[in-house]
């Protein structure tokens, strides 16, 4: 057709579709950020043409989990295969702001966020008012000393409509859903829950949950906590997605594994996802460190627990309260499941990553300096100093080339489907752009991933964690190259922002 014209097509690929299970050789043609073109493309005059022979050409991975939120953050995903990347778990509070300082900043991926309850909770709570200038991992540092008690407390009527009325206004300004970090503030009470979840009901907007407690022993166990999300699904009818199934669960994965397939069973919006590792992170504020018997709830010894600025283990639980005091935003890895010690858990981690109709989400944090602080520089390769978790740099790939090829634990269509349709799909009720996301079709957006699917692999490791993910050759963000060739553009700004239906964004 003379009068077709492509900005770019990817030839001779095995172009995959999770959604249609669409699995052929065939060409894409790209064109003004969209796919316009499957099938047979002859040879255009002055097209880019990428060579996909021997690749696998599918839609680019959208992370529904993913604290980084910065450009150096960014290009550790794009090796990961990410096109999408949202913080949807603990969220960002003003949310009107933080978009705009993501726009002017500038992005490499799509981005977005969730309107977030735990930070609600500290302003009404506690006067701790959020700063946009600031990282939301930042943020969660603030207020270690559960002054207004805003962590450990139940929230008055009164309180909890303020708390309400301020996330209500974080959705009215694009926020996707309501991100609810309960386990950082496990004093909230039910009311506040049902509160809460009556609002996200009301807006069509997912919850993104962190479970109140992460414990194997009643009184407060990770199964009481399940127990409460799916309550709250069925009294209120807020779609609750649970937050990394595999850490939250810790060595009770099989049973709450059970109780919410059971929910869903019954009909009930109940949706969850897990990254494929047995070490986890956050903040070493977090509550559940400080409990008394920690040790003994979690089966975990305070060795477990490791600074990852400077590669420390904790001693005991006077080392934990020390280093939270003089730093409480400080990132941690929590070695829950250390499977090289205890192969056997490798077989819980995997009931957690296999969940069927379950998401694959990084959990990806932050990177940080030496000393701490969060690194806001754009430096590439980024330099081996800094530090996070190597789920940052390689949970997408670790998952396809460990779970998919080399262990034959799941099909590749399917393996590509709780990367990209099924994330999509979850928030598409306040977040219509998504229904042109996490699609290889006609009339979706040029979101694209081309890999090699002999050589896909995370690379990052705690040794070295700013090993960039191998196998991903070429990554499209709306159209615009990031990676060709498995060359970094270091200069691409592609990324969009992703909000969801507040009034000026319906």
């Amino acid at each position: 057709m003379p009068s077709e014209a492509f900005d770019c097509i990817i030839s001779g690929g095995r172009l995959i579709d999770p959604e249609t299970g669409r699995d052929e050789v065939a060409d894409v043609g790209v064109r003004d950020g969209g796919i316009v073109r499957i099938g047979r493309i002859p040879e255009a005059d002055g097209t880019r043409r990428i060579d996909a022979g021997g690749r696998v050409v599918c839609p680019g991975f959208i992370d529904l989990h993913a604290h980084g939120q910065c450009v150096a953050a960014d290009w550790m995903q794009a090796f990961d295969g990410v096109t999408t990347t949202l913080e949807l778990e603990v969220g960002v509070l003003p949310v009107g702001a933080w978009y705009e300082r993501q726009e002017n900043a500038g992005r490499v991926l799509n981005y977005g966020a969730s309107a977030s309850w735990i930070f609600a909770r500290k302003q009404v709570m506690a006067g701790i008012v959020p700063d946009p200038g600031r990282h939301p991992m930042e943020m969660m540092g603030e207020g270690a000393d559960n002054r207004g008690g805003w962590s450990s407390e139940v929230a008055g009527a009164r309180a909890v409509e303020d708390i309400c009325s301020v996330i209500e206004a974080g959705l009215r300004e694009g926020g996707i859903g309501i991100g609810i970090a309960h386990g950082y503030a496990p004093g909230a009470g039910i009311k506040e829950m049902t509160r809460v979840c009556d609002l996200a009901a009301r807006h069509a907007a997912p919850t993104f949950t962190h479970i109140a407690h992460m414990a194997n022993a009643d009184p407060l166990s990770s199964e009481d906590s399940y127990v409460r999300i799916i309550g709250l699904a069925a009294a209120t009818g807020a779609h609750m997605h649970i937050c990394h199934l595999n850490s939250t669960s810790l060595h009770d994965i099989a049973r709450c594994r059970a109780l919410i397939q059971h929910a869903q069973a019954r009909g009930l919006p109940v949706t969850v996802e897990a990254y494929p590792y047995g070490t986890g992170s956050t903040v070493i504020s977090a509550s559940f460190f400080a409990a008394t018997d920690f040790p003994e709830r979690t089966g975990s010894g305070y060795d477990s627990i490791e600074l990852i600025h400077n590669r420390q283990h904790l001693r005991d639980r006077a080392d934990l309260l020390s280093a939270r005091d003089a730093d409480p935003a400080a990132l941690v890895a929590w070695h829950f499941l250390d499977i090289e010690s205890e192969p056997a858990f490798q077989n819980l981690l995997d009931l957690s990553v296999l969940y069927p109709g379950g998401i694959i989400a990084s959990d990806a944090m932050p990177w940080v300096e030496p000393d701490g602080t969060i690194y806001r520089g754009e430096e590439w390769p980024l330099p081996r100093r800094l530090s996070s978790h190597p789920r940052s740099a390689g949970t997408f790939t670790k998952f396809i080339g460990e779970y998919c090829r080399d262990r034959g634990k799941i099909g590749l269509v399917e393996a590509l489907a709780k990367c990209t349709v099924l994330p999509a799909r979850l928030i598409e009720s306040c977040l219509s752009k998504m229904k042109r996301k996490g699609r290889l079709q006609e009339g979706c957006d040029a979101d694209i991933l081309v890999f090699d699917p002999a050589t896909i692999a995370a690379q990052a490791s705690f040794s070295h964690m700013t090993a960039p993910a191998a196998g991903v050759e070429a990554l499209l963000v709306g159209g615009r190259p990031v990676i060709l060739d498995g060359r970094l553009d270091a200069r691409a700004r592609p990324g969009r922002a992703l909000r969801g239906r507040g009034p000026a964004h319906a």
